[in-house]
């Protein structure tokens, strides 16, 4: 099937290994190394990764900071008051905060990806 796998495979030193060390004995090869301070029950749980956007729903806040210009705020701002995830005060309350000190009162502009830096994916 691959009848120049070996010439290529001995041409190229990207696919070396090296080995530094040989177990002779394979039982003491099986064996869970001893770690100082750490039960043999912990050392073998799986590590617990931190979720940090498990569950996370995006606020008003979280979709204006996510708008380049007040235009594009007041229309979020309106859009969610239309479908209900706003009341009239807090869009009044959000408006008030546009007006007086622009898209960016709301905090630094969230760029693309910012979720995925967030959540350690990138």
């Amino acid at each position: 099937m691959f009848p120049h796998l070996y010439c290529e495979l001995e041409e190229t030193s990207e696919n070396e290994v090296s080995i530094d060390a040989v177990r002779t004995n394979p039982e003491e090869a099986e064996e869970v190394p001893e770690i100082e301070d750490v039960c043999e029950e912990e050392f073998l749980k799986p590590a617990k990764v931190v979720d940090k956007l498990r569950d996370f729903s995006p606020s008003a806040l979280d979709f204006i900071r996510r708008c380049d210009t007040d235009e594009q705020a007041q229309e979020i701002i309106c859009y969610l008051q239309k479908k209900g995830e706003l009341t009239q005060e807090q869009a009044k309350e959000l408006e008030c905060k546009l007006k007086r000190e622009g898209v960016r009162g709301f905090g630094p502009k969230k760029e693309e990806n910012y979720y995925f830096h967030e959540g350690g994916f990138y």
